[in-house]
């Protein structure tokens, strides 16, 4: 291991955050990003997610905590993104049935903003697959996804956003389902060569052409386990994962692509109600799982909540605590000074091999 005289640029820092009202999530997003938060992370209501009209607006107020913590985008996307910037920020999107429809009301507010659409940056998430597996608001099943109309849109984006996220293939709530870290990253692997084999085979997209969309197919993954921390040995799972893209010699353009490219969020499941001040200590371990290797290293982090099942008001109060983590984890220490801490280490071989 060598040191560097130059530290290497952190992880984007996220907040997962939405906030009953569109105006009240955008004065949450202000706050977290005046507070050194670097990107977005848009938490969506369940109806908006569904394809239907936010009832916020018609509910009483006891009932309105069913939303809670969810951003209605039937109030527009203005009130949602007022006063940011979109040409300098990047956003992510947890949207999947209706994620076409939200990504054109995110560029449609960029084009009355005046930035180019080629330096907007983002994700949106676009994965029914998921949903179907293991959340359930797909609202169509996945065959549509992988259509040849859809591999026609990631082109189309790719061309006119070519810093944009098409797709974001999201294994996080799997493992909240039962998966395994290794389950989890396995069926990753496998809806993204799904989705991409569907889009080659479509035949709507080039030979040519195909490399950039592949190149635009990004992860959201766990970060932590619902019970007992494996911060090590699911750095070395990572690390395993992004070698085999780099070395493997099939025929899978997601591997051939050689890249890894993933965004995480802290598994909520392992944190508890009771205590919540240890919750600290447990994403602060989850988030040196995919920082401390440099090669397996997160693009974003989002944190969850320091308490479960907090209240739409308890929000505010932990936000800049979660990104507060984050940011000392990568200017409080040296882990950014150094190269790969993981380089040379056996038991790197056999993670890979157990997978």
């Amino acid at each position: 291991m060598s040191g560097k005289t130059k530290r290497d640029k952190p992880w984007m820092f996220r907040t997962y955050a939405g906030h009953s009202t569109a105006k009240a999530s955008n004065e949450l997003y202000r706050q977290n990003l005046a507070k050194g938060q670097t990107g977005l992370s848009v938490a969506f209501d369940l109806p908006t997610q569904t394809g239907v009209r936010s009832p916020t607006t018609r509910l009483p107020a006891a009932r309105l905590a069913r939303w809670a913590c969810r951003s209605p985008i039937s109030a527009t996307c203005d009130a949602l993104m007022h006063g940011i910037p979109l040409g300098e920020m990047n956003t992510s999107m947890t949207i999947n049935a209706t994620a076409a429809w939200l990504l054109s009301l995110y560029v449609a507010l960029a084009d009355e903003q005046g930035v180019d659409r080629a330096k907007l940056t983002g994700t949106v998430q676009n994965d029914i697959i998921k949903e179907y597996l293991s959340r359930g608001t797909y609202v169509f099943p996945p065959e549509p996804l992988a259509a040849a109309d859809q591999g026609r849109d990631r082109l189309t984006t790719s061309r006119e956003m070519p810093k944009w996220n098409p797709t974001n293939v999201c294994s996080y709530h799997l493992q909240e389902a039962g998966a395994t870290p290794t389950q989890e990253l396995a069926f990753a692997l496998a809806t993204a060569e799904a989705v991409l084999d569907e889009v080659k085979n479509s035949g709507e997209v080039s030979a040519d052409e195909f490399p950039q969309v592949v190149g635009r197919i990004s992860f959201f993954v766990n970060a932590g386990r619902a019970l007992h921390h494996r911060s090590v040995q699911d750095a070395r799972l990572r690390r395993a994962v992004g070698r085999d893209h780099a070395r493997s010699a099939t025929a899978s353009p997601i591997r051939r692509s050689g890249r890894f490219r993933y965004g995480v969020q802290v598994n909520s499941l392992g944190l508890t109600e009771q205590q919540p001040e240890n919750n600290v200590y447990r994403i602060l371990l989850a988030m040196l799982a995919v920082t401390l290797s440099k090669k397996a290293r997160a693009r974003a982090g989002a944190a969850a909540r320091l308490e479960r099942g907090a209240r739409p008001a308890d929000a505010r109060g932990t936000s800049n605590g979660r990104c507060g983590i984050q940011q000392i984890v990568a200017y409080e220490t040296d882990l950014l000074e150094f190269g790969d801490i993981f380089d040379g280490s056996g038991g790197d071989r056999a993670q890979g091999r157990r997978r």
